[in-house]
């Protein structure tokens, strides 16, 4: 396979990941579509998990040591082949078989469309998304599929639902001041700033491991410092204070409890995806 030519780089990082690496790898490694390359950026593990991987020409192994899963990602970056790069975790999958072909379908949908309005785009300036399974609560949730500044300002899909034009990583990477949520601002800074345009596709991408880094007490505290510092960074400040109210009013601590729960995620999935749709 021509590497000028390569459709998805997909980067795995680890350290030290156990049996999860090889679980997600052969998630990859299963898909129906071929035409891609997955870096496993590997930050020195000692586990043996990395040596288990299977021999593979499409699996190239980087390993060097890192400040954590944002710098780790930046270095795998830097040597991605692929016209669109995806992060997968270790620990979560492709939802099925046929995920990255339904991606190539979406993706082609999209440069035609270009091509037949005039338009040339060597380089794409999109950000492809879709849904994720939540193992957690057993649900499909479901990402906003027209986003404007509210949409992000509330919730933006998380990377593992997210093809990224590799352009746009290469210009800016994901800022490591950041503890949390610099894939957060990494989505604003390639909407608000980077000019990208993000692409809803109306499928499920990945299982979602849930339960994470960004998701212990301590992180969660965390996370609301930095989302507040980063919606500041590219909204305007009456833009803030609205949409701040608008998320008080609308009992947005509720909300996140319902989904969250394994009783009431259902329900409240399937109720936002209705609102979506309508």
């Amino acid at each position: 396979m021509d590497i000028a030519m390569i459709k998805f780089s997909i980067v795995v990082v680890c350290l030290n990941p156990g049996q999860g690496l090889k679980r997600t790898v052969e998630s990859i490694l299963a898909q129906t579509c071929g035409d891609y390359e997955i870096l496993v950026k590997d930050g020195m593990s000692s586990d043996g998990s990395v040596e288990a991987l299977p021999p593979e020409e499409r699996i190239r192994i980087i390993r060097q040591k890192d400040k954590g899963i944002y710098d780790a990602m930046n270095q795998a970056v830097e040597q991605v082949r692929g016209r669109y790069v995806y992060f997968l975790n270790c620990g979560d999958f492709f939802f099925d078989r046929d995920v990255l072909h339904r991606v190539e379908i979406e993706i082609e949908k999209k440069e035609t469309r270009i091509k037949q309005s005039g338009g040339i785009q060597a380089a794409p300036r999109y950000i492809f998304y879709g849904d994720i399974h939540e193992r957690r609560t057993g649900q499909r949730v479901p990402s906003n599929p027209s986003l404007d500044a509210f949409g992000c300002y509330r919730n933006v899909p998380c990377h593992q639902a997210c093809f990224y034009g590799a352009g746009l990583m290469r210009e800016k990477g994901f800022d490591l001041s950041y503890r949390v949520r610099a894939d957060y601002d990494h989505f604003l800074w390639c909407f608000f700033r980077g000019k990208a345009e993000p692409v809803y596709m109306p499928m499920v991408v990945a299982d979602y491991e849930g339960g994470g880094f960004s998701e212990t007490r301590e992180n969660r505290r965390i996370s609301a410092r930095e989302h507040r510092e980063i919606v500041e960074k590219y909204m305007k400040p009456s833009q803030v204070r609205r949409y701040r109210a608008v998320m008080f009013l609308s009992l947005s601590w509720l909300r996140t409890w319902l989904s969250e729960n394994k009783a009431t995620a259902r329900v409240y999935n399937k109720i936002k995806r209705r609102i979506y749709k309508s």
